[in-house]
């Protein structure tokens, strides 16, 4: 079955100055071409739902401002509201679209060469990239992972080693989700692959069940336990 189109602007129409997907491809860089929106897409990257005074607090706009831009992106199915009581939540539409923010992020940091790192030592550490982890800690993982044959080359799927690897650390996988199975997902802040897809959020999921990571709350800080320490050092051999 075909995928569904990751971002589809609601005024995109076919007419003589372009095709669809070129009316479509400008309607999203529209989108993204506010400040005020593009802080919002990048909080909401740390995975969570936010209301929409904590999104004006981080955009530093008013309140009535960020509503007019959260009408925008949720028009443009950048994100979603969630209602819980008297409250309303936003977060993004899916993992899709915070691939696409995860790829402009790294777009953005690009410097000419010789590079230099200007991410934050925090960040550059260990982060969420919506619902998986980013950061030099995830791309070493990443790379055992590719040494020791866990994904294939490309990264886009486990082996057979990979899963009876996942099920000794007690990972159920479905074998039926429609999510892609498994991503190499490019760091921004390292230049190379981290793990993503449905494999890399549910090891997120166990790394945080396990309280081997802690979220910084309201932040996409991560910080790893003494008990991931010992952990990540057993199991992929990497000193935090």
């Amino acid at each position: 079955m075909a995928s569904r189109p990751l971002i589809k602007p609601t005024n995109s129409i076919k007419n003589d100055s372009g095709s669809e997907l070129e009316n479509s491809i400008a309607a999203l860089a529209t989108v993204m071409s506010d400040v005020s929106r593009v802080k919002m897409l990048c909080a909401l990257m740390d995975g969570r739902a936010w209301t929409a005074t904590e999104l004006s607090v981080v955009a530093d706009i008013a309140s009535s401002t960020a509503s007019a831009h959260l009408s925008r992106l949720l028009n443009e199915n950048f994100i979603i509201c969630v209602a819980q009581g008297r409250h309303r939540y936003y977060r993004l539409k899916g993992i899709e679209t915070a691939e696409l923010l995860e790829v402009l992020m790294g777009a953005s940091w690009k410097q000419v060469e010789p590079f230099t790192n200007k991410t934050p030592i925090a960040l550059r550490k260990a982060r969420t990239c919506y619902d998986h982890l980013a950061g030099e800690i995830a791309v070493n993982i990443y790379e055992f992972m590719l040494i020791n044959k866990w994904i294939d080359i490309e990264g886009q799927s486990l082996t057979v080693q990979g899963k009876q690897q996942f099920e000794k650390l007690g990972i159920a996988l479905d074998e039926k989700t429609t999510r892609k199975k498994c991503s190499a997902c490019l760091d921004w802040s390292e230049r190379k692959f981290h793990l993503g897809g449905y494999a890399g959020a549910a090891l997120f999921t166990h790394f945080e069940r396990k309280a081997w990571i802690n979220r910084v709350n309201g932040f996409r800080e991560v910080l790893v336990t003494d008990q991931g320490e010992k952990a990540f050092k057993k199991l992929f051999n990497i000193v935090v």
